[in-house]
């Protein structure tokens, strides 16, 4: 029976709500925040909604396992998982340093879960009750289920599900499999005996029946030292999360032998709907409220998800691994009674954050054939270039945007979830792009070209960058027109395997040129479930079996780092050396087009007036006595304005034609004159607030601008707007937290959805 208000938290809750003891106990490295944006909400919910008793066990005290014993031993087992984010990447930065804030938590505080949070949750529940069984899932499990290497531990280790201990491991969108799982153990069925259920995995013994076809079985000693045979696995991994056209994948462990059952069909339109009409309280616990909350529900607290999956895959999100590559959305319908619960909310404005989920403008598989052969496994949808194949329709998302807005008690709806632009000029039928510039954007619109590079952007399985620099053009034409002040800000990416010092200097001069400042920028993070770890591993692309230059080496990511902000005095040093590097000292100097000024301590030398040498007896390169043949020398070709104009973006690729309208305030002033409300905090990765990230340029950015249009040799729009707001710490793993699936309901009861973020 479904009960209103929270799921138990304490012994006391759970038996005031009649229980002799749970059905299962979830243990979650998250606070509770029961709200669909959170995998264990709503997997708690569907479970809950199928006719299971389900307590939460939030934030265990894991250094022993009395707290694991709050409720007794459970009647069918525990669920464990880290939370929304991997444990490892809510602790740690991309520098491998600790994180200072720990957004899942009550009051931001570290510490509250443990590093590998599965591993030792599993532990601990092992100590306190021996026989009972352990299922695992959420995000942590999910990208950790094969072999992996683990960046934190620079070396591949064994799948979690063995290292764990536990029975059971399921990945991606959790609903089906783990009511069909409940249901089982429900019946008696023993938890080793489970090993026929689609999107689970399960440990056995060599020569044991896998109730479905291999694919392919690979050995983890031969993968923990031989980088081609790992990137070779990672291929069949990744072409087999298809739940029409995958096959199962085994994995030897000595005596032992994985399995992973192909993916569980992802919830239809009907059965998403269902999810997501579940009673959730859509807040945290109220035991958080003397510690002020728990930030991460400020994104996400008058947001609304409509879909999951994402066939734009980029190479360095975890998505296409975990949610897969197969778009489904809810009805419009569904959207809307759910809003009409937002707007009900005692602390709502009227302000919709986002109509979004892992990419906004998507609502409907890419083509026809996913329907009923599946994903390619050849080719991806978006990049480089679009499949003659997709359907490019953004109707009914327009469809559904202006539903919401005609929900009474709604004032504005923004987007803020991730826009596929390239997706989005594929669409002759100009009516979506023209209301999101119109209607949905709040003074800024984030955007994702992540580098200028087409070599590196092939890496990331992104499209080129002429795209970026159409929409772009496009974006500001249209902004015009409605006469708004509105602004892209781009996330942008450094080291990423593919990604040279050369490449690092190309993107620096295109924000040079663009006079843009970036107020951060995301390093790439190596997370597990990804082709671009795969590469940062192995050198090789484990899609093509291409091999990949990786910038491992610390000092050189922090030099291709600084080239990014090459406008901070604290990195002078670090640009000169770079730019030197890359042979490129002519960007050093005085002149418009130079990144930085020489050092203080480089004189010019003495000159030997009698035999026109300098004091070390080489001939003058230079006004300053310095070789300035840059890329051009190292390539044994032309001068150093040849070197220049050869790394010139704007050969065969131009970020757009002129500035846009720019002011001191991102946030446009809608038709009251009044700017929207910013609920995020402000400060930390929930910000919507940009910051004051101050440009290299002296001039303002309308002036650069005028001054740009004067210039012949300048007549191209920026690709970068002036201001800027931080960039998004621990994109790659974090940007992804919340995405994790959650349980169906069955038994022909009630049925759940879920919400993934």
């Amino acid at each position: 029976m479904e009960q209103s208000g929270f799921l138990p938290v304490t012994a006391k809750e759970m038996e005031d709500a009649g229980w002799s003891a749970p059905d299962f106990v979830y243990v979650t490295g998250d606070a509770y925040v029961d709200h669909p944006s959170f995998g264990v909400s709503i997997i708690s919910r569907v479970l809950e909604h199928a006719g299971f008793h389900v307590a939460i066990l939030a934030q265990p005290d894991y250094k022993s396992a009395d707290d694991f014993r709050r409720f007794g031993k459970p009647r069918l087992g525990f669920l464990v998982t880290s939370g929304n984010i991997d444990s490892m990447v809510a602790h740690y930065t991309a520098a491998k340093r600790r994180r200072s804030k720990d957004y899942y938590s009550p009051g931001g505080v570290m510490g509250k879960r443990p590093d590998r949070a599965v591993i030792v949750y599993c532990n601990r529940i092992r100590e306190a009750y021996g026989d009972v069984p352990i299922i695992l899932g959420g995000l942590e499990a999910s990208l950790r289920r094969f072999a992996h290497y683990d960046y934190w531990d620079n070396k591949v280790r064994r799948s979690v599900l063995i290292d764990s201990k536990a029975d059971l491991l399921t990945y991606g969108m959790g609903e089906k499999i783990l009511v069909r799982i409940a249901e089982l153990l429900d019946r008696g069925v023993p938890v080793r005996k489970i090993r026929d259920v689609r999107g689970s995995v399960w440990v056995g013994k060599p020569g044991d029946t896998v109730h479905f076809p291999v694919a392919a079985e690979f050995d983890f000693e031969r993968l923990k030292t031989d980088k081609r045979y790992y990137a070779e696995a990672f291929g069949e991994q990744y072409r087999n999360q298809d739940a029409i056209s995958g096959k199962a994948l085994t994995e030897r462990y000595g005596d032992k032998l994985l399995v992973q059952n192909p993916p569980m069909p992802p919830l239809e339109r009907e059965e998403l709907d269902e999810v997501y009409s579940l009673p959730y309280a859509r807040t945290y616990h109220p035991m958080y409220e003397a510690a002020g909350g728990v930030p991460a529900i400020e994104e996400v607290r008058f947001s609304v998800t409509h879909n999951r999956g994402c066939y734009g895959a980029c190479n360095f999100c975890a998505l296409a691994f975990h949610q897969g590559r197969t778009v489904r959305s809810r009805s419009i319908e569904s959207v809307v009674e759910e809003v009409k619960k937002i707007v009900a909310m005692p602390d709502f404005k009227g302000y919709i954050h986002d109509v979004g989920g892992p990419t906004a403008n998507f609502r409907g598989p890419a083509c026809d054939k996913q329907l009923t052969a599946g994903v390619c496994t050849n080719r991806k949808c978006l990049a480089p270039t679009p499949c003659k194949n997709l359907k490019v329709d953004h109707s009914e998302y327009v469809e559904l945007l202006r539903a919401v807005e005609r929900v009474p008690g709604v004032k504005k709806v923004f987007i803020r979830s991730g826009i596929r632009f390239d997706y989005l000029m594929l669409d002759r039928d100009e009516t979506f792009f023209r209301k999101l510039v119109s209607d949905h954007v709040s003074g800024q619109l984030k955007v994702a070209p992540e580098h200028c590079s087409d070599r590196v952007l092939d890496a990331m399985g992104k499209p080129h960058f002429g795209v970026y620099t159409a929409f772009r053009r496009r974006f500001f034409e249209l902004t015009r027109e409605i006469g708004k002040e509105q602004y892209l800000v781009p996330y942008l990416m450094s080291s990423h395997p593919g990604s040279t010092m050369a490449d690092a200097v190309t993107l620096a001069e295109c924000l040079k040129r663009d006079h843009y400042a970036p107020e951060q920028v995301q390093d790439y993070y190596p997370t597990p479930g990804t082709a671009s770890t795969v590469m940062y591993y192995t050198g090789i692309d484990p899609l093509t079996g291409k091999d990949v230059f990786v910038p491992t080496d610390y000092h050189e990511k922090q030099l291709q780092r600084a080239l990014l902000q090459f406008n901070r005095p604290q990195n002078a040093d670090a640009v000169r050396e770079a730019l030197h590097r890359a042979g490129r000292d002519d960007l050093i100097g005085n002149g418009e087009h130079c990144l930085i000024r020489p050092a203080r301590t480089q004189y010019p030398p003495k000159r030997d007036e009698k035999h026109g040498k300098n004091a070390h007896g080489s001939e003058e390169k230079g006004p300053a006595g310095r070789q300035t043949a840059g890329r051009a020398q190292a390539t044994g070709k032309g001068s150093a304005k040849n070197a220049q104009k050869a790394n010139n973006p704007r050969n065969g690729m131009s970020f757009a034609e002129k500035k846009p309208l720019q002011g001191k305030d991102f946030h446009h002033k809608q038709s009251d004159g009044k700017k929207p409300e910013r609920n995020a905090p402000k400060n930390g990765k929930f910000a919507n607030k940009p910051a004051n990230g101050a440009g290299f340029a002296k001039k303002s950015p309308a002036t650069a601008g005028q001054n740009a249009a004067r210039n012949t040799t300048a007549k191209k729009e920026n690709a970068f707007a002036g201001k800027h707001e931080k960039t998004f710490a621990g994109k790659n793993g974090s940007s992804f937290a919340g995405k994790n699936g959650s349980p169906f309901a069955g038994k022909g009861k009630k049925s759940a959805s879920k919400k993934p973020r």
